[in-house]
């Protein structure tokens, strides 16, 4: 046995260590099942890899999951392969290729929601009982409260609502992880009040997730890491949309449209992301904050730096690179990051309060304004909305920033008309492309047209952009003039062709 006192600080949880494989066999057909963890950082593994062992041995088993965003490839693709998921909520991630397959082939039921919504549903019965949680944790309290890990999710309704819960103790992660932590649970309406976070790190509530000795039914030892890797560094490509940004947002503040200390900032996953963080380093600004949900290795840059005092996330990712820098100075982080509930990290009330500023990457846009962050063409999932929603609809001012074309240029980013619509013109102010900016703030639809086509579309795409909006203008015309025989066009000739450039 590898667990003390040191990680199991009540004599009597030590009575409820089993093994993986006997915990796995609480999971039983038609359950839903909470995990702990948000992309992929602080989720469980043993039990859940030892759930598809039985599976695939013979076990009848298919159960719901729930989780804060997407989490590791011992849920997602241990599971999904096996045929072990019958439904996945609120998010799920493209890396996952047997869940994105079993969702596209239907064979998995997937509900994508805002990430700030799925805890309050669950706490409003919306979504039915909640069989079992898994929760990753650190340790356990004398109280039998849960130290979290790196992410927290939407762990606190879950402990909170779940039937049965089983803890994945993990030796992998630090002990100093504690303390992180702002733990916050929103009473039901119609006894709700503010939400007292004034500032970003501002802390509400406690360091711990209440359970209690007597809930928890049984502990697994774990010492599996996250699956996380280094991201890759910045391309010259997505350092001149940082470069654009930061120039912009320095126009603002001169105008005096951003106070000069800054507002807080938030911004969302994948490598573009990574790399705008990355172009603060290389700003004027000193002591920023953020009020993020994910917080990328950037960040730990940055507050390596002194460029970012203050932190707050629902989760960071330990990528090798990120888990040095926190065990090398874990006081420096500890003191300088808060872990939040989800619900409290995207909750629009906190987000119009600070004034966030807004940065995210969509999978496309058109030119009147709308986003698309989840579908390919409009009819497959790559992965769910996540928390754009939340943060561009409510944000002090919303940008978002994109490469202007994929796939060598068979791809345009920019589209007369998206293939979904995930955010739509009422919510987004700003588009960045390596090409430069289109701020469309008070602007309609024909303005916003001829801005975004000629500030962000690639040059290969701009005229045929620009035929296509005079030619709709010119035939249809109307507030938003579309030609609904060539809309979708550019989808449709990269069905057909392989390439937009048609």
């Amino acid at each position: 046995m590898v667990l003390t006192s040191e990680r199991l600080r009540h004599p009597r949880l030590f009575d409820k260590i089993v093994t993986a494989d006997k915990a796995a066999e609480l999971i039983q057909d038609g359950m839903t099942v909470g995990v702990s963890g948000f992309t992929p950082s602080g989720y469980p593994k043993a039990v859940t890899m030892a759930l598809a062992r039985a599976v695939k041995a013979g076990k009848k088993c298919r159960i719901a999951i729930w989780s804060g965003a997407s989490v590791g490839p011992e849920i997602e693709e241990e599971l999904a392969s096996v045929g072990a998921v019958s439904r996945r909520a609120p998010y799920y991630a493209a890396s996952n290729r047997h869940m994105r397959n079993g969702i596209n082939q239907g064979e998995i039921c997937y509900t994508d929601v805002h990430l700030s919504h799925l805890a309050q549903q669950i706490d409003y019965g919306f979504l039915g009982k909640l069989d079992m949680a898994i929760v990753e944790a650190v340790a356990i309290t004398p109280e039998g409260d849960l130290i979290l890990g790196p992410g927290v999710g939407n762990t606190p309704m879950f402990v909170k609502h779940a039937e049965k819960i089983i803890v994945e103790v993990n030796i992998a992660q630090p002990l100093e992880l504690e303390g992180m932590h702002d733990i916050y649970v929103l009473p039901k309406p119609q006894h709700r009040r503010e939400i007292p976070i004034y500032n970003a790190c501002d802390r509400i509530g406690g360091p711990y997730v209440k359970c209690g000795v007597d809930r928890i039914t049984c502990i697994v030892e774990s010492d599996i890491p996250d699956k996380v890797r280094d991201l890759v560094q910045p391309d010259e490509l997505s350092e001149k949309i940082a470069g654009n940004l930061i120039e912009f947002l320095e126009y603002e503040q001169k105008a005096g449209r951003i106070p000069a200390e800054m507002l807080p900032i938030q911004s969302g996953v994948g490598s573009i992301a990574n790399a705008v963080l990355a172009g603060l380093a290389k700003s004027k600004w000193e002591n920023l904050e953020m009020y993020s949900e994910i917080l990328q290795d950037s960040v730990f840059n940055l507050i390596e730096a002194g460029k970012v005092t203050c932190a707050s996330g629902c989760a960071f990712t330990p990528s090798p690179s990120v888990m040095k820098k926190f065990r090398s100075d874990p006081k420096l982080y500890r003191q300088s990051i808060v872990l939040r509930p989800l619900d409290i990290s995207n909750h629009p009330e906190v987000i119009r309060r600070l004034g966030v500023i807004a940065l995210n990457t969509p999978m496309e846009f058109d030119i009147y304004g709308h986003a698309n962050s989840t579908h390919v063409i409009g009819t497959h999932m790559m992965n769910g909305i996540g928390g754009s929603g939340d943060y561009m609809r409510n944000g002090y001012m919303t940008i978002f920033t994109t490469e202007s074309i994929a796939k060598g240029g068979a791809i345009s980013r920019i589209v007369p008309m998206v293939s979904h619509a995930d955010h739509t013109e009422h919510d987004a102010m700003v588009f960045i492309t390596e090409w430069g900016v289109a701020d469309v703030r008070g602007l309609c639809p024909r303005e916003r047209a001829r801005l975004i086509i000629n500030n962000c579309a690639h040059p290969d795409y701009r005229p045929l952009l620009l035929d296509y909006f005079a030619s709709a203008e010119r035939k249809y015309g109307g507030h938003t003039p579309h030609d609904m025989d060539r809309a979708l066009s550019f989808h449709s000739n990269f069905i057909h062709q392989g390439t937009m450039k048609i």
